[in-house]
């Protein structure tokens, strides 16, 4: 049996679950009709695909939702050793408020955060977004949505500029560094704090070229992600192996740097 983690996946408390879904799939402009976002549905999908561990996370768009969202996803993931569970944070809130949560994150054995600049609405490499960066001591990775050519938030360039400026902390740039903006992540290379999922790329990146980017940007730093539910790990599997890369390489982006990135 082999062995795989997931480390992008969203989830929602079931009473909200098919208007957050519902929310996504109007931002993305995507048919996510086959997926609730409630835990149920995306265990079933992970026991189908042989997933031994989720990040599971969920963004807060207002400084107000984080400490219901953050608590939520801490208790989800006591009650299932399946998930490995994420906080979200928002720059818009104080620094005094920011700090006071990251040390509760902690508390909560949350094991990492993750932002989205598009749909919390803030530049990645602005003075808020430096506020948020500057108050955390790195022990936590950061997972961030980027890219996306409607906005000017999340763009490659901005997420390689933070990862310049803040380099004792670890990011994780998702979606290979930058959804639909792919050709602009060339100056990831060298980025000794930058990872990537392969979440929301391999449906609309042609195989060869994403090859080209796994090579390029190193093959170490690459982690399997399905970015349910818009996708979901059963399907991303199957692209993945479309991509026909060494059996060795596979399991690396699979299971072996995700376990590294988590000293699981």
């Amino acid at each position: 049996m082999r062995k795989i983690i997931d480390v992008h996946t969203h989830i929602y408390p079931e009473a909200i679950a098919k208007k957050a879904v519902a929310s996504i799939a109007g931002f993305y402009g995507i048919d996510t009709t086959y997926a609730d976002g409630t835990i149920d549905s995306l265990i079933g999908f992970c026991r189908q695909a042989e997933v031994v561990k989720a990040v599971v996370h969920s963004v807060a768009t207002s400084p107000r939702q984080v400490e219901s969202i953050n608590s939520f996803i801490a208790a989800t993931a006591k009650e299932h050793a399946l998930f490995l569970p994420f906080a979200t944070l928002h720059p818009m809130m104080s620094e005094q408020e920011i700090k006071r949560e990251y040390a509760r994150i902690k508390e909560l054995s949350m094991k990492g955060i993750k932002l989205h600049p598009d749909c919390q609405k803030f530049a990645l490499d602005g003075q808020n977004a430096a506020r948020l960066f500057g108050c955390l001591d790195g022990e936590l990775p950061i997972m961030v949505h980027t890219g996306d050519p409607r906005y000017q938030f999340s763009n490659p360039n901005k997420m390689i500029s933070v990862a310049k400026n803040f380099t004792h902390l670890r990011f994780v740039a998702a979606h290979f560094g930058g959804w639909s903006e792919w050709d602009e992540t060339g100056g990831y290379r060298g980025l000794k704090n930058v990872w990537f999922d392969t979440s929301s790329t391999l449906a609309f990146v042609p195989p060869q070229r994403a090859r080209e980017m796994i090579e390029s940007l190193g093959e170490d730093r690459f982690m399997f992600g399905s970015d349910y539910p818009m996708w979901n790990a059963p399907d991303e599997l199957r692209r993945l192996a479309a991509l026909e890369l060494p059996e060795d390489v596979e399991e690396k982006i699979l299971y072996g740097n995700a376990a590294r990135f988590f000293n699981l």
